[in-house]
């Protein structure tokens, strides 16, 4: 089944002028992808720390740094010629260590705030992003693929990082969790449409071998 390219490809294409030269120098310096990945994850813990106390702002700002950091490692490994299946186990689950880690700032946030609709439109988040990725994982451990809908990892931290530096995260949280849920269920059903797929050419090609 045909994917079109995503809003993540396209992204990367867009910032190869300014991430390459970036990367380079960072090999240059010795550094490896897998460190820069442990340094944006840190990063991110960091500016999960500052959100939970409430600054929403500066929070936001850190996060941004520490994304910016994060989009290195790939393009760091590419010019090494080092693409290697442990990297890229690395930097997936570190991106999952990640998320779960800003939502925790958030929710810690909420609770502090006694804000219970903040806390289970966190968790409904939490949940969508989750799923989002669970399901493109399991979807490709079974050969099928799943790379499509509105809000992958980059767009979540579109739609968070801005509002946050606005102090909105109560909306940031809502969005994530319609749009994140919705994106999960709109690659359930894509693999649905490949599963079917998959099944009819399995009878037909019993069917061919019955005749013969």
């Amino acid at each position: 089944m045909n994917q079109k390219i995503t809003f993540t490809d396209r992204l990367r294409l867009i910032f190869k002028g300014i991430l390459d030269p970036i990367g380079t120098f960072l090999n240059r310096l010795g550094l490896t992808p897998n460190a820069i990945t442990l340094l944006g994850l840190v990063g991110t813990t960091i500016g999960a720390y500052i959100i939970s106390q409430g600054k929403m702002t500066t929070g936001g700002i850190v996060l941004l740094l520490s994304v910016l950091v994060d989009a290195l490692d790939g393009t760091m490994a590419r010019l090494r010629g080092d693409n290697s299946d442990f990297g890229g186990f690395v930097d997936s689950v570190s991106d999952r260590y990640a998320e779960f880690i800003t939502f925790g700032g958030l929710l810690y946030f909420f609770l502090s705030q006694e804000n219970y609709s903040g806390v289970m439109v966190t968790f409904a988040a939490t949940a969508g992003s989750v799923l989002v990725s669970y399901v493109k994982a399991r979807a490709e451990g079974l050969n099928f693929t799943a790379k499509v809908g509105i809000l992958t990892r980059v767009e979540r931290y579109i739609v968070l990082i801005p509002l946050l530096i606005f102090n909105q995260p109560f909306i940031a949280a809502v969005v994530i969790a319609v749009l994140g849920n919705f994106t999960a269920l709109q690659r359930i059903l894509f693999v649905r449409a490949q599963g079917h797929e998959r099944m009819r050419k399995a009878r037909e090609e019993k069917a061919r071998e019955y005749i013969h």
